[in-house]
């Protein structure tokens, strides 16, 4: 069905849709082949809190972005390609349910859709386009992602020292390795990891002393599959203010 629409004038008319819905600020999103197999809300788990998001699927991309204005504009794109995704389902847990997790080598976030009904169909037109584009390429599927960020609320103390506690001059940080929330002294190193960025990033102390001595695999997150375990979150903020990126430190 993909190759049957990837040369339409019906795709070739949404796809276009979708381009002048980010307007100039956004990525052109038409070539030979491509088809969007389709779109909407989600809420996505940012730092801060949770965010509807609007995303697209395509059969090689996933894109998301800012809804500015519902079905007719949206800002802040971000292109994932789609060779590199692994998904993981979330278990619900209070507000946050239908949940999983879309993990890259660059960045890892979970996302909840409205039913498990929807969940259920995004997760399985992902993982079929995934493995359709595993199977022509020949190449095996990403087994390296970046850890999903803990998100603010869910630590009021440093989650490394276990003593700092957070206030507006305290302030929180995320190390880039593990996605802890962590203190300036916890987190005064900076690491390079290639997939996440061509400078150094910062790292806690702990994720630092085991990268240096190369037992980088002991590093994984160990909250990568708890996100549906936060009471504190809400679902109902829908704010259109900047994604969960913290590239300042």
């Amino acid at each position: 069905m993909v190759d049957r629409l990837a040369n339409s004038e019906a795709n070739t008319r949404r796809i276009s849709i979708v381009e002048n819905c980010f307007g100039a600020a956004g990525q052109p999103l038409t070539i030979p082949g491509r088809v969007l197999i389709g779109e909407g809300v989600l809420t996505k788990l940012c730092r801060k809190k949770p965010k509807a998001r609007q995303f697209f699927l395509f059969n090689d991309i996933l894109v998301y972005g800012n809804i500015v204005i519902q079905k007719k504009k949206y800002n802040k794109q971000h292109i994932i390609p789609l060779e590199n995704v692994t998904i993981d389902s979330i278990q619900d847990e209070g507000d946050l349910r239908n949940g999983w997790l879309i993990k890259t080598p660059t960045k890892s976030f979970a996302v909840y859709a409205a039913t498990a009904t929807e969940k259920s169909e995004w997760m399985n037109h992902i993982n079929k386009c995934v493995s359709d584009l595993l199977s022509k390429s020949g190449k095996t599927p990403s087994n390296e992602h970046a850890a999903v960020w803990v998100p603010d609320s869910e630590a009021a103390v440093c989650m490394r020292c276990q003593k700092a506690k957070f206030t507006p001059v305290n302030r929180r940080h995320h190390c880039r390795k593990c996605g802890f929330v962590v203190c300036g002294p916890c987190s005064e190193k900076r690491f390079l990891l290639p997939s996440q960025s061509s400078k150094p990033v910062r790292i806690c102390d702990f994720c630092y002393e085991l990268l240096s001595t190369g037992e980088m695999t002991a590093c994984q997150s160990a909250r990568s599959d708890s996100y549906g375990q936060s009471p504190k979150a809400t679902l109902n903020d829908v704010s259109d203010d900047d994604d969960d990126e913290d590239s300042s430190d």
